[in-house]
């Protein structure tokens, strides 16, 4: 028996705890180890201190539900059944029930929304579809309970710190740490909001993008900070009175004019004050939501060190996808455009990566499954169609690593109106074809890192759109997108009920 035990303690030893840390929608350049220009994030920035930071991460699909389906999976949205809003099969190989099986102590705090309860987790508690920031309810496979009085970020947090308190010493651990947060309706705690209330937020150069070039898709989307925010989003209070249908109403319009009320002074803001101060609210209460998931993770990393686990245990910081700021006068995702393509991917791994390291290699959150199995010696899937980045965390890359990406995005015309489309984007080009519109795009990243200009059809590019379209025909084949979710809708109801998040 005690052979047994130093047998299974020395294995535990050899491999590395995981801690995987994601939030929901926060940009990259909402990181100030990316270059931010409106925030500083300390905490994230200590993990860029001493680990890696990739430069070049990227989505398969810049929409909540499948890339949380892609990072669990391995696979594309075609492949693990999740294009849109679909109920994720839990039956499938998944990357929580392959390290349990090889004896990680696993866990999956925050939100989950893949609605159907979690599989291959020890201990879950999990937000109902979107959650809520204040006062949020958490369901485990037993319960429920509601945290009152308390901010969701702080929640989850918490949470998380017990699972690692908490977990059976013998075996090494695996935490999923998910946050609602900076979710819309972006909804900061009191203390993050007033450090950020009066605050003056640099716009973005292409804020007042007028779309020149672009297709009709980007013309005809509906997530537009100047046109699309609604009264909801902006904090607006409501009138007295108001019946829970007509506040509905009322939260749900799209204001496009104002009443501002300062020192006594009323001003109406229209057009482009209107749309000033709509960005100045919006990324008021996005960056002090974000600042209390920096101040979180600090705690974080904090108690692995006083734990003794820094050393060996991997951290790693990201989204689920990335997000727009204003940049092209958008506040969403969905579209293949680098702010919304781009995640910011931090890992820490003391053992193994060089502090400060950086790394240019193209990298997609399918990958950070067989990342994760590799690292705790776990054969990896066949099936499974991202690659480990183990190497690029030791600072090689392999020859023939990937040098283009494939991406996709289905729901039409959905959420925004944002319309279906796929594409390619290599180190120094991006070709978006938007299927339902018959419509391309094609940009040089080099010349024009802000997508302004669409060279497709332009003279002297057809040597590379041809190129690009060759390299796209390619992709498509050899991850088998055989076009069967083309057409796909969400399932009516899949987004958010009680009884549909626990499956019953």
């Amino acid at each position: 028996m005690i052979l047994a035990m130093a047998v299974v303690a020395a294995t535990a030893a050899a491999r590395p705890n995981v801690v995987f840390v994601m939030t929901d929608d926060h940009a990259a350049h909402a990181i100030s180890a990316y270059g931010s220009r409106v925030n500083l994030t300390p905490s994230i920035d200590r993990l860029a201190r001493e680990g890696m930071l990739f430069r070049n991460a990227f989505v398969t699909n810049s929409i909540c539900t499948p890339s949380r389906a892609a990072i669990l999976t391995g696979l594309y949205s075609h492949k693990n059944g999740v294009p849109v809003f679909n109920r994720f099969d839990g039956s499938q190989p998944t990357l929580a029930k392959l390290l349990q099986a090889a004896g990680y102590h696993t866990g999956m705090i925050g939100k989950w929304h893949l609605g159907s309860d979690p599989t291959g987790f020890d201990r879950w508690e999990i937000l109902p579809g979107q959650g809520v920031y204040r006062d949020p309810i958490l369901y485990t496979a037993t319960g429920e309970k509601r945290y009152a009085g308390r901010y969701a970020t702080d929640v989850i947090t918490d949470l998380g710190l017990d699972f690692i308190r908490e977990r059976p010493r013998e075996r090494p651990f695996f935490l999923m740490l998910h946050h609602k947060a900076p979710h819309r309706e972006w909804t900061p705690d009191e203390r993050h909001r007033l450090m950020f209330a009066g605050r003056v937020i640099p716009e973005p150069p292409t804020l007042w993008d007028d779309y020149a070039t672009r297709t009709d898709a980007l013309r005809e989307n509906k997530q537009r900070v100047a046109d699309d925010m609604t009264r909801r989003d902006l904090k607006l209070e409501p009138p007295p009175g108001l019946g829970e249908e007509e506040l509905s109403a009322w939260l749900a319009t799209k204001p496009t004019e104002l009443e501002l009320v300062e020192g006594g002074v009323t001003t109406t803001l229209r057009g482009d004050a209107l749309a000033r101060y709509k960005y100045q609210r919006y990324m008021r209460d996005y960056l002090a939501c974000v600042q209390s998931v920096d101040d979180n993770l600090g705690r974080l990393l904090d108690l692995l060190k006083e734990s003794g686990l820094e050393r060996d245990t991997i951290v790693v910081y990201t989204s689920d996808q990335g997000f727009f700021l204003g940049d092209h006068g958008l506040y969403d995702k969905r579209f293949m455009y680098e702010e919304s393509l781009r995640i910011p991917l931090l890992v820490r791994w003391p053992a193994l990566v060089r502090p400060g390291s950086r790394t240019e290699a193209l990298a997609l959150n399918v990958d950070f499954a067989p990342t994760f199995l590799e690292a705790a010696g776990v054969a990896v899937p066949a099936a499974m169609q991202g690659r480990s980045l183990l190497p690029l965390l030791r600072g090689e890359v392999p020859a023939g690593w990937r040098s283009a990406i494939y991406y996709r995005y289905y729901h039409d015309p959905g959420h925004h109106d944002t319309r279906a489309h796929y594409g390619v984007r290599t180190a120094t080009h991006k070709l978006i074809y938007y299927s339902t519109k018959r419509q391309w795009e094609l940009f040089d990243l080099r010349a024009d890192p802000q997508e302004l200009r669409n060279l497709y059809g332009e003279p002297g590019h057809e040597a590379v759109t041809a190129e690009l379209q060759a390299t796209l025909a390619r992709l498509r084949e050899e991850l088998q997108d055989d076009d069967r979710f083309a057409s796909e809708q969400p399932p009516a109801g899949v987004d958010g009920t009680v009884a549909e998040l626990r499956g019953r």
